[in-house]
């Protein structure tokens, strides 16, 4: 999902990158794809001590205006997830992010693993809306950019198993 981040951005113009978009209440992709990468770096900073804190984002914003500065972060990100030790994901971690409601931000319990499914989700939610964005305004994008796993596998079962006939 990583790669797909950054053979997108290598297929915009700068300026698209940046353009601020009304249909996602005034962010650019390079800002969607800036708020991912904070995620990420959160959880590569803290799985190795077991404190992740997702509200500890640097907000770098050069990540989200210059395009070039976004591929470096994002083969950062994949060569730190690659430099994870498989045992380290299944370890207890500590999470924590703000949730709105009070001004406490208690730590939860989660595991390694469980928080990679998180950045997953998170990062399929704002690929969507990335989606939205270049689609909105005619831009070239992967068919599948933007889309859970779970439903590129439904969608490719769905076409190699044709409908039963109706009686």
């Amino acid at each position: 999902m990583i790669e797909q981040g950054r053979r997108l951005i290598e297929s915009l113009a700068p300026q698209f990158f940046t353009a601020k978009s009304r249909a996602t209440l005034g962010a650019s992709i390079g800002g969607h794809l800036r708020h991912n990468l904070d995620h990420y770096a959160c959880f590569l900073r803290g799985i190795d001590c077991g404190r992740v804190d997702y509200d500890e984002r640097e907000r770098a914003e050069g990540i989200e205006t210059q395009p070039a500065v976004a591929v470096a972060a994002l083969v950062r990100a994949a060569e730190g997830l690659g430099g994870v030790a498989e045992a380290v994901f299944d370890r207890d971690l500590l999470v924590r992010m703000d949730t709105g409601d009070t001004d406490e931000r208690p730590w939860t319990r989660s595991t390694g693993r469980r928080e990679l499914q998180f950045l997953l989700s998170h990062t399929v939610h704002h690929y969507a809306l990335i989606a939205m964005i270049c689609r909105m305004h005619d831009q070239p994008i992967e068919q599948d950019f933007g889309v859970a796993p779970s439903t590129i596998k439904h969608r490719r079962r769905a076409v190699a198993a044709p409908a039963a006939c109706a009686r």
